[in-house]
């Protein structure tokens, strides 16, 4: 067994150096879940087999010293080196295999139970959601909200509420869903959505916009146009950049492209059935919907909502719209 577990050890070690560095493409959901099962199972052999029999050996040890002691006695000898406690600790001491698998269960099964069904961490790596998340946020998402989801296969159980407009939402990336992707609900399944000179449009209903102060960038070292708009309940800041043009620029092919129409003005998509259209806040510096098209429901991870830490400024922490 050490040496099984020792080449278990290995090629989990090899996995995750490999993705580290770029060798392959790492999935550390797959990851989570082998280590629990192979973890659990190392335990249940500790539980059913391995801790009993350590038992048995220490009873076993008492059982020869307690007659060894009475033989000596009957002898006349009443002192008897050796030192029982701690040879009977050296034999239920679990072995450095154990230690590693059985006694790392219950920490990865709490870890795997919390991350796949209520809550998971990310951090946010561009700036396409600027002012609402920076660069360096640590971000909790909640898993359940939208319906709770097997890991791995993705099987949905329960159904939760639908995303609504203006929710911030984790994602797999439809072009490439190995990729998570946070961005904004703007449209749900049967919305017409037209983003056309910067101006965004709902089912032909113009967004609410309230243009505020400036908002200094301090990554770019730019100042960009920001304003307050409202998408369903839902209050939250906007970036706009007079330097860049309306239209959509490299676009690419995907699923019912044909429900959107572009133009030099930009783009209108009706949504279709079980799909979302989303956006980032940094509205001319996100790759979104406009660029590679709708989010089906089955690539939703969660709804983003609370900042836990961001090392550069504590004064993020707290939850968000």
């Amino acid at each position: 067994m050490p040496f099984l577990t020792a080449a278990v050890l290995a090629a989990f070690a090899g996995y995750a150096g490999a993705w580290y560095f770029g060798v392959l493409e790492g999935n550390f959901a797959l990851l989570l879940f082998l280590a629990t099962l192979v973890t659990g199972l190392y335990w249940l052999a500790e539980r059913l087999y391995f801790l009993p029999r350590r038992r048995k050996a220490a009873e076993r040890l008492e059982v020869n010293a307690a007659q060894r002691r009475a033989d000596l006695a009957a002898q006349g000898i009443t002192q008897v080196d050796g030192d029982l406690a701690q040879a009977r600790q050296s034999l239920l001491m679990q072995p450095w295999w154990l230690d590693w698998t059985a006694g790392l269960f219950p920490v990865i099964l709490a870890v795997f139970v919390l991350r796949s069904f209520l809550f998971e961490p990310f951090k946010i790596p561009s700036g396409s959601m600027i002012p609402t998340l920076l660069v360096g946020d640590l971000i909790l998402v909640n898993k359940f909200t939208y319906g709770i989801r097997l890991p791995v296969v993705n099987i949905k159980l329960t159904q939760g509420h639908a995303p609504q407009r203006g929710d911030v939402m984790v994602f797999r990336y439809p072009p490439k869903p190995s990729l998570d992707y946070i961005k904004r609900v703007v449209g749900v399944p049967g919305d017409e959505v037209a983003y056309l000179d910067k101006k965004l449009t709902i089912n032909g209903k113009p967004v609410s916009k309230t243009a505020l102060p400036d908002f200094f960038d301090e990554d770019a070292m730019l100042y960009f146009k920001q304003f307050e708009e409202v998408l369903g309940d839902r209050r939250h800041r906007i970036l706009n950049d007079d330097n860049r043009p309306a239209f959509i620029p490299g676009v690419e092919n995907f699923p019912f492209k044909q429900n959107c129409r572009y133009s030099v003005e930009g783009v209108v998509c009706k949504v279709p059935e079980g799909q979302y259209f989303m956006m980032g806040d940094n509205r001319d510096n996100s790759l979104d919907s406009r660029y590679w098209g709708f989010v089906p429901d089955a690539n939703i991870v969660g709804r983003a909502f609370f900042i836990w830490m961001n090392f550069s400024s504590l004064k993020r922490i707290g939850s968000f719209e």
